[in-house]
């Protein structure tokens, strides 16, 4: 029997492992060369001028310039190589638990905006559309979180890691024994959460957050086609739901308003367990990542519905003429 259970199990261990594994070398590819990269403008003085830059505006949500940097590299890669900065940041810098929701806001609505702006691009939405989208409504979203924390008196103690790279020196081998360590724990963090993932899906979770989604869409006007799509996309991320978008687009099932509205709001909220996940682990507060997205991405979803034709007929080009 105990065989029997050991070969039942094995088929669903190693497909884990090997889809863990498979994410891992994918982001590889990207974090490596973003640490180098920005290691290198560090070393040139990058940083410091980024966060000159950047300073008034980190100061306007709270939050000490040296965080530019994070922002500034989750924009451009995606939330790991921001996490993996954060810790280097971390090291130095105390923040609160309302800072660190605050930053975990902007990651979570803003980011790999190469890649995600590419696929919204495809569906018919344009880039001004994309960037005024995220990179707006990530900023409005924070100014709002650090205004309510901040009057309130929320959040305002440490934030305290669950786990921080040991310090090892100033020196380039110090440096790149830190970044191999926080590389290898990335592995074993994208491993617990393929499991967590797949444990939600065997428990249904996935489908709760669908009930939950779905009779609001339908409130804001979302038809039915529409909202299925985007419920699809928040749960399973921007790229899986941007494919169904451009296939649903194509075949005529979407109208431009139901495009523009879903492609809207997964632009501002899709992998809700994913990146909720991820963010959490920074010591980033639900309400900022999970609930207070989630409003702000209806309230933009119920302005947009609002919008003249006019303005959706220019404002998105047919997936079907990529």
């Amino acid at each position: 029997m105990l065989t029997w259970l050991l070969t039942r199990a094995k088929t669903p261990v190693f497909e884990t492992f090997r889809e863990s594994t498979r994410v891992y070398l994918t982001l590889l590819r990207i974090l490596v060369p973003a640490l180098i990269i920005v290691k290198v403008l560090e070393m040139l003085g990058f940083t410091l001028w980024l966060g000159s830059v950047l300073a008034p505006l980190m100061g306007w949500l709270g939050l000490p310039e040296t965080v530019s940097i994070v922002w500034a590299a989750t924009l451009l890669t995606n939330i790991y190589t921001g996490m993996v900065l954060f810790f280097e940041v971390a090291r130095t810098e105390a923040l609160t638990v309302a800072q660190v929701s605050v930053l975990g806001a902007l990651m979570i609505v803003a980011h790999a905006l190469p890649v995600e702006g590419a696929i919204a691009r495809k569906v018919g939405a344009p880039w001004w559309l994309t960037l005024n989208l995220r990179i707006g409504g990530s900023l409005a979203l924070a100014w709002v979180l650090h205004q309510l924390y901040r009057a309130g008196g929320w959040l305002q103690y440490p934030n305290e890691l669950a786990w921080q790279p040991e310090y090892t020196g100033e020196s380039l081998m110090g440096w790149a024994l830190v970044q191999g360590q926080t590389l290898v724990t990335i592995f074993f963090v994208i491993l617990a959460l393929v499991t967590l993932l797949k444990l939600f899906r065997l428990l249904g979770v996935e489908r709760v957050l669908h009930l939950l989604l779905y009779p609001f869409l339908r409130l804001l006007g979302v038809s039915r086609a529409a909202a299925n799509t985007i419920v699809i996309g928040a749960m399973l991320g921007l790229s899986f739901g941007g494919g169904l978008l451009i296939q649903e687009s194509r075949t005529g099932k979407l109208s431009p308003r139901d495009t523009l509205l879903a492609v809207s709001f997964l632009g501002l909220c899709h992998g809700l367990i994913e990146d909720t996940l991820l963010i959490l682990l920074l010591g980033a507060d639900l309400s900022a990542v999970l609930w207070a997205r989630l409003l702000f991405a209806f309230l933009v979803i119920g302005l947009l519905s609002r919008l003249p034709p006019r303005f959706i007929k220019h404002g998105l080009q047919p997936a079907t003429s990529r």
